[in-house]
C-alpha cells in the first residue's frame, strides 16, 4: 500500500507539469513576432519529428514504430491525425500571433464536450441525459456569441472540433502518444522539408535571420516533446478521472495569460459565454464522476 501512493503523488507532479507547460504556451509562442505561423508550424513539424526520433531511440521504443510503419494500409487513421494535429498546431499559433488567446482557451474549455458529442454522433455511445444537458449548453453559448456580438468564434471551433476529431481517429491507432505523435510528424516531414526548402530558394525563410530566430525554432520540437512526455508519466500513473480534471489547468492558464498578460479584451457578452462553458464543464464532470461512482 505504501508503493501506491508515491506513484500516484509522481502521477500528480507529471500531470501538473504537463497541463501547467501546455497552459504557457502561449508565451513562448508570443516569442515568434514576425514569424507567420504556418512557417512556425513547419519548423514545429521538423523539429519535432527529429527530437522525438531522439527519444524514442533513448527509450529504446522503436518496435511499435516500426510495426506501423510496415502495414502502410493502416496508416491511414495515422496520417488523418496528422492532419488534425497539424491543422490544431497552425490555428493554435496563428490565435497566438493575433491575440485571440481567449478564443483558443474557449476552445481547449470546449474540447472534452466536442469529444461527448462526437462519441454520440459518430460512434453510437451512450450519453447521459446530464451529459446532453451540458452538450447543449455549450452550443447555446457559441450561438449566444455569434448573434450576440455578430462574430463566429472560428479559432474556438476549429481548435475544439480538429483536436476532437485527432483524439476520435487515435482510438483507431494502436500506438501509444509518444510513438503516435512521432510517426504522424514523420508523415508530414517531407512536406514540412519540402515547404522548407522553397522558403529558402526563395530567400523568405526566417530560419537564418539571427541566431535567437534559429534557436527558437530549433526549440519548437523540445518543447512539443517534454510536456508529450509528463503527460505519459501521469497517464500511467493516475485513473482517467484524475487526468480528465488535470485537463482544465491548461485552458485556465490561457485563460489568465490572455487576461493579465496579452490584456485581451473581455467584454460582458464573451464572459457570460465563458460562464455557459464552464457551467457546462461543470455538468459534465460530475455526471462522469457519479457515473464512475456507481460502477
Amino acid at each position: 500500500m505504501k508503493a501506491v501512493v508515491p506513484e500516484t503523488s509522481k502521477g500528480v507532479i507529471y500531470g501538473l507539469a504537463a497541463y501547467t507547460l501546455w497552459g504557457s504556451f502561449p508565451l513562448y509562442f508570443a516569442l515568434f513576432e514576425g514569424v507567420p505561423a504556418w512557417e512556425v508550424l513547419i519548423h514545429r513539424v521538423i523539429w519535432s519529428c527529429l527530437f522525438l526520433g531522439v527519444v524514442i531511440s533513448l527509450l529504446r521504443r522503436w518496435s511499435p514504430v516500426t510495426a506501423a510503419l510496415k502495414q502502410p494500409k493502416k496508416l491511414g487513421f495515422v496520417l488523418g491525425c496528422a492532419f488534425f494535429i497539424a491543422l490544431n498546431w497552425g490555428v493554435y499559433i496563428y490565435a497566438v500571433e493575433t491575440r485571440h488567446v481567449l478564443q483558443a482557451s474557449l476552445g481547449y474549455f470546449l474540447t472534452p464536450l466536442v469529444n461527448v458529442a462526437l462519441g454520440l454522433l459518430i460512434l453510437g455511445e451512450r450519453i447521459s441525459r446530464l451529459q446532453i444537458v451540458a452538450v447543449v449548453l455549450a452550443v447555446v453559448a457559441i450561438l449566444y456569441q455569434f448573434f450576440l456580438l455578430g462574430e463566429l468564434p472560428w479559432i474556438t471551433l476549429v481548435l475544439a472540433f480538429s483536436f476532437g476529431t485527432y483524439g476520435l481517429m487515435r482510438k483507431k491507432v494502436e500506438l501509444d502518444g509518444l510513438s503516435g505523435l512521432f510517426v504522424e510528424t514523420l508523415l508530414l516531414l517531407p512536406l514540412g522539408l519540402l515547404t522548407l526548402a522553397w522558403l529558402s530558394a526563395q530567400g523568405l525563410s526566417h530560419f537564418t535571420d539571427s541566431s535567437y530566430s534559429t534557436l527558437l525554432l530549433l526549440s519548437s520540437g523540445i518543447v512539443t516533446a517534454v510536456p508529450l512526455l509528463a503527460f505519459a508519466g501521469a497517464a500511467r500513473r493516475l485513473t482517467l478521472s484524475t487526468v480528465g480534471f488535470l485537463m482544465y489547468i491548461n485552458p485556465t492558464i490561457q485563460f489568465l495569460i490572455a487576461l493579465y498578460v496579452f490584456h485581451e479584451p473581455l467584454s460582458t457578452e464573451k464572459l457570460v459565454s465563458f460562464v455557459m462553458i464552464w457551467i457546462a464543464l461543470a455538468i459534465y464532470s460530475w455526471s462522469a464522476w457519479t457515473g464512475r461512482a456507481r460502477m
